[in-house]
């Protein structure tokens, strides 16, 4: 079994073919098939929705951030965060009772752990209360080194979140926030320093440059641009680090995770072109097909695509490993996955 990478391409194309997308562009797609149960969980412990996925800065480990078995940790005591080798046996978990959606997640260079809970009280049930509208800092052993927003509270102040869905640190330590998730939540980035004190914070509501409609997930390139998946608005924007706009990407078509590796090369998902939702909506269409596009950064040209089978839902959270291998998570269809090149 090869695997897969983009160091690969130049062989790995004889094993490709060509797929008409949407928008009529032919791109290759290679021939692979996925491994739905790599990684193991605990005996009796399902797999809830997991929009977070990433990896060690050494590469030798996978760390995963699901919603307890289900579709939220509400009156859950599993441990949302979990750690596995690169067999997909799992090393770690804590995080237990401290969530009520949890959603972003980024490992930083030092290899501490980073996580987003999406969402806050909702008035109704009182085991949302005092959680949600957050980033935590955890140690790989699952001490908590730092939090930013304020529990259960959605706002707009400097130190408030409203729905935050993406984290990512910077090598020198400046953190990023992709605070919002559509609806009446926030849409902007914020910027704080290694210590947690506010810096900067750009965007707003809307489909103009700069501006955003989820800003789902985010990545950074060698040269430290900051990547967002702007998935309300279909496409990947491009900032310096002071929130500069740069250039932004359509052809991603609906952009839920993004990943950049060591050669620069970008991999995104769409898990919601497909999804239209009301006729005439203009934030849940796409003319593009749902699966992992990969481009380099330098100029974004996609260069392969893996469609995605749909065999349990539409995959929202990618990371590659230092050989190559893809692996994924999806919240719809409750599962982690590796790809497999035939």
């Amino acid at each position: 079994m090869r695997k897969f990478g983009l160091a690969l391409l130049a062989t790995a194309l004889t094993s490709v073919s060509f797929a008409q997308e949407r928008d009529n562009r032919f791109i290759p797609s290679l021939d692979f098939t996925i491994d739905n149960h790599f990684f193991k969980m605990q005996s009796g412990r399902p797999i809830g929705s997991t929009a977070g996925i990433s990896i060690s800065p050494d590469g030798e480990s996978i760390w995963v951030f699901d919603r307890c078995g289900a579709n939220d940790c509400v009156g859950s005591d599993l441990d949302p965060i979990m750690q596995f080798d690169l067999n997909g046996n799992q090393l770690a978990s804590f995080g237990s009772q401290m969530f009520v959606r949890p959603h972003g997640l980024h490992i930083d260079f030092e290899g501490n752990v980073w996580v987003t809970d999406g969402e806050g009280p909702d008035g109704e049930d009182p085991r949302r209360d005092g959680k949600g509208h957050q980033v935590f800092k955890f140690s790989p052993e699952g001490n908590v080194l730092m939090t930013l927003g304020k529990p259960g509270v959605a706002g707009d102040g400097y130190y408030e979140f409203n729905q935050p869905s993406s984290v990512l640190v910077a090598p020198d330590g400046n953190i990023f926030v992709g605070d919002g998730h559509g609806g009446a939540s926030n849409s902007r980035i914020m910027k704080y320093s290694a210590s947690g004190e506010f810096l900067a914070s750009w965007g707003s509501q809307g489909s103009e440059p700069g501006q955003f409609a989820v800003p789902h997930d985010l990545a950074m390139d060698s040269a430290g641009r900051i990547f967002v998946g702007d998935r309300g608005n279909n496409r990947v924007q491009i900032f310096d680090q002071d929130g500069n706009f740069i250039k932004e990407w359509p052809q991603f078509g609906r952009p839920s995770g993004l990943f950049i590796d060591d050669n620069d090369m970008l991999y995104v998902t769409d898990s919601s072109s497909e999804n239209r939702g009301p006729a005439g909506s203009p934030n849940n269409s796409s003319l593009y097909a749902e699966g992992v596009r990969v481009a380099s950064v330098k100029d974004g040209s996609v260069t392969l695509f893996l469609d995605d089978p749909h065999e349990n839902g539409s995959q929202e959270g990618i990371v590659v490993d230092k050989a190559g291998n893809i692996y994924g998570s999806l919240t719809a269809g409750r599962a982690l996955r590796k790809y497999l090149v035939r």
